[in-house]
């Protein structure tokens, strides 16, 4: 009887150290790096860095005055070094490090400085390092996306300060709840690339800015007309190539949901595209430069949130509607209620990125996405994405508030008269474009 206990007990022994073998060699294949995986979120994080600079300075650039481009210009590119650093030193903990009891709403202080990401270190199957890269470039045009509505005539240094404070108290935490394990995520909100963790945020936030900043001097008044749409063409272009990096790139890897991605995001951009263009024509009797790149941008909004869930079909519906949309939110709804959002962040990216949200709940389709929509039987999808709108929308504007009031009292938030009559650019920063 003891010889065999002793016998089942060596083999039970034996079949213990093959299953953790094999567990421990399934999981390090799980594990496992792809090259292919990493050359695609390496170019992708190229191509959304590309949308702030040049994309966001060009594009916004050459909307405003020419006493005003090059403070105008700078303001991309000085967000993109600071939130740089930023995210580096705490924002990337913030939004997708392990929060522990409050895990729902923000994430820890487990990766401050980046500690524990070396160059073996894996997120999936790409190194952590270009995960939190790629993720730092959202964290850049967010804020950036912000100075549009508040152009010619925000102090530089308190819109430093202020976007510094709101991508560590509002986009880092929001960016939590939807993709590092909060509760929107968990409550089923579909958010593939950013609807409501960048454009909905950032269009509220702007929205919230250009009415506590109060309109520029002259507004109705003077002659406000782009300097030169010739920039914003290339700037929209530039935003639309670097779109595919945004869009297929958040599916973190080169694969099919990647190159669904890519198709949707072109669609719904010249679907939004032609149907500004067209309501346009009808209603002011020319399509104007400015308007066919407007809607082209409000597509890309619109589409973020949906890239991953839906399919061609949806795609288009969802670029006509958003052109049509974000048309009635910078021509009919900013002249009636009076705001001076100067480069119309809310119309385009605001309320862009919430027809997005919305209609990806319409428009989802398991086969795509894993998650059916209204279209597919599933009503209650529309329900929580409005929840999810909700929330952002709510938490955005009240933060918002308060920071910009708080830096205000600090430090000041707009310019004096005379700096803004006489411009930005030699008053700020001694510099001019002849």
């Amino acid at each position: 009887m003891r010889m065999y206990k002793t016998v089942f007990g060596t083999v039970g022994l034996a079949l213990t150290v093959l299953l953790a073998a094999a567990g421990e060699s399934l999981a390090a294949e799980t594990a496992k790096l792809d090259s292919g995986d990493t050359a695609w979120m390496l170019t992708s994080t190229a191509l959304v860095l590309m949308m702030t600079i040049p994309g966001v300075a060009l594009f916004y650039g050459g909307m405003v005055r020419k006493k005003n481009v090059l403070a105008t210009v700078v303001q991309s590119f000085a967000v993109t070094c600071v939130m740089t650093v930023l995210w580096m030193v705490v924002g990337y903990s913030l939004a997708f490090a392990d929060g522990g009891a409050v895990n729902a709403f923000v994430g820890g202080l487990d990766k401050v400085l980046l500690r524990g990401i070396g160059v073996n270190t894996l997120s999936g199957t790409i190194p952590e390092s270009v995960f939190m890269t790629f993720q730092m470039t959202f964290a850049i045009i967010t804020p950036a996306l912000i100075t549009g509505a508040l152009a010619d005539r925000m102090k530089f240094s308190s819109l430093l300060v202020f976007l510094s404070l709101w991508m560590i108290f509002v986009y880092a935490p929001i960016t939590h709840w939807v993709w590092g394990g909060g509760f929107l995520g968990g409550a089923g909100v579909l958010d593939f690339a950013g609807g409501t963790v960048v454009h909905i945020n950032s269009g509220v936030a702007a929205l919230v800015g250009a009415i506590v900043l109060g309109k520029r001097r002259g507004y109705g008044t003077e002659n406000m007309a782009p300097h030169n749409l010739v920039l914003s063409v290339i700037g929209a272009a530039m935003l639309w190539v670097g779109w595919f990096g945004f869009n297929a790139g958040s599916a973190v890897a080169a694969n099919g949901t990647a190159g669904m991605a890519m198709a949707v995001t072109q669609i719904a951009a010249a679907a939004a595209a032609v149907s500004w263009m067209i309501i346009e024509w009808i209603f002011r009797g020319k399509p104007s430069v400015l308007g066919i790149v407007s809607g082209a941008v409000g597509g890309l909004v619109a589409i973020t949130p949906a890239a991953g869930f839906v399919d061609p079909f949806g795609a288009l519906i969802i670029g006509f509607t958003a052109g049509l949309v974000c048309y009635w939110g910078a021509v009919v709804l900013k002249p009636k209620l009076g705001y001076d959002d100067t480069l119309d962040v809310f119309g385009v990216h605001g309320l862009g990125g919430i027809t997005g949200a919305i209609l990806t709940g319409v428009f989802a389709v398991e086969a795509i996405g894993g998650t059916k929509g209204l279209l597919e039987g599933n009503p209650g999808q529309v329900l929580i994405q409005i929840e999810g709108i909700a929330a952002t929308i709510a938490y955005s504007a009240i933060a918002t508030f308060i920071l910009l009031k708080g830096v205000g009292a600090v430090m000041g938030l707009r310019v004096d008269e005379e700096t803004e009559v006489g411009g930005l650019d030699y008053n700020l920063h001694g510099e001019t474009v002849q």
